[in-house]
């Protein structure tokens, strides 16, 4: 069986015939399957939505109780038959309930990875490499410059800033869904005890995650009445856009961080006027995208989206067959 004939893209996304299926696609279809709730993979609409249980409850609280016709929960390490095709998800590590889907039929096994990262991350189980002919690969950081460092330190740069700069308030800029609930559980893996401010935007979610059973600490709303004394030596988490926003400017002296895989990149950090960047990303670097495709064993790698051209020319030199898919409508790093 060509590889093709199996998964191919389509303007839609990746599309499978034989199953008459599609893996995270940009428009609405028949079919979906869905690798994790970040907004350029999980959209409403879909007649039918097959994901983990978390995606599909994320999916609820972000689109509506009535963001697909007809949902299916999708158990990780469960083979289901798809049309005839056998499906299965296995952890991501990207964020809370993303997941890597397999695909094989006729002897020929492809598995569409979605995003993922290798580093530990309290909020979410980790990734499992699965052997497989064909790995499809996001290159969101596929250049060698991008290796992010442990998020321990990050958090710990934090953590001496706040001493050293009591009066400010320090706002950290994080994606809503996933970012803002990592870098939150590992300020409390550093001891950090105080309650942590929050943007509106962020709370429900990071309710969805307590009730999930991951251990946020105390959080209380960043609302007007809390910043009457304009929290000084408080931590507030906000979505990024907030931090070039008049809500950011009621706090006292506030002192712009970011936590993002880009704030490796200094032009990036001082464009945004970050003053502490954060290099903290739910995607893989440099260093575990290789490892990862040698981990798969796979004899071909197709890359979705980012920079693709060092990926793909990285695979070459390894003896691997690799392809770029141009899929349109995934985000760098956009959640």
């Amino acid at each position: 069986m060509q590889a093709q004939d199996l998964l191919r893209p389509r303007p839609e996304g990746l599309y499978c015939p034989p199953g008459d299926f599609y893996i995270d696609p940009v428009r609405p279809v028949d079919r979906a399957l869905i690798t994790h709730g970040h907004a350029d993979h999980a959209r409403s609409g879909h007649a039918h939505v097959l994901a983990t249980r978390e995606t599909l409850d994320i999916m609820a609280i972000r689109y509506g109780k009535d963001f697909a016709g007809q949902r299916q929960t999708a158990r990780l390490g469960e083979t289901l038959d798809v049309n005839g095709v056998k499906v299965t998800y296995h952890p991501a590590g990207h964020v809370l309930g993303s997941a890597q889907i397999s695909v094989e039929h006729n002897g020929l096994k492809i598995v569409a990875s979605g995003d993922y990262k290798r580093r530990r991350d309290p909020t979410c189980l980790p990734f499992e490499p699965v052997a497989c002919d064909i790995f499809i690969t996001e290159a969101t950081f596929a250049l060698p410059v991008f290796v992010h460092p442990p998020v321990e330190e990050e958090v710990e740069r934090l953590l001496h800033s706040l001493k050293q700069f009591p009066e400010r308030t320090h706002i950290i800029g994080a994606y809503a869904l996933g970012k803002a609930q990592r870098v939150i559980a590992h300020i409390r893996a550093a001891g950090y005890t105080a309650p942590i401010y929050l943007h509106g935007a962020l709370q429900k979610l990071c309710d969805y995650y307590q009730r999930e059973g991951v251990d946020l600490g105390e959080l209380r709303a960043a609302t007007m009445e809390n910043a009457k004394d304009k929290l000084p030596g408080q931590i507030v988490v906000a979505p990024p856009s907030a931090l070039a926003d008049r809500w950011s400017r009621r706090f006292a002296d506030p002192l712009d961080c970011f936590a993002s895989g880009w704030m490796r990149i200094r032009q990036r950090a001082k464009q945004r006027g970050v003053e502490l960047p954060l290099i903290v990303s739910d995607h893989a670097d440099w260093n575990e995208l290789c490892e990862t495709i040698h981990a798969t064993g796979a004899r071909e790698v197709w890359v979705t989206h980012g920079r693709e051209e060092a990926l793909v020319r990285w695979c070459e030199l390894q003896g691997i067959a690799a392809r770029p898919l141009h899929l349109v409508g995934y985000e760098d790093e956009a959640e």
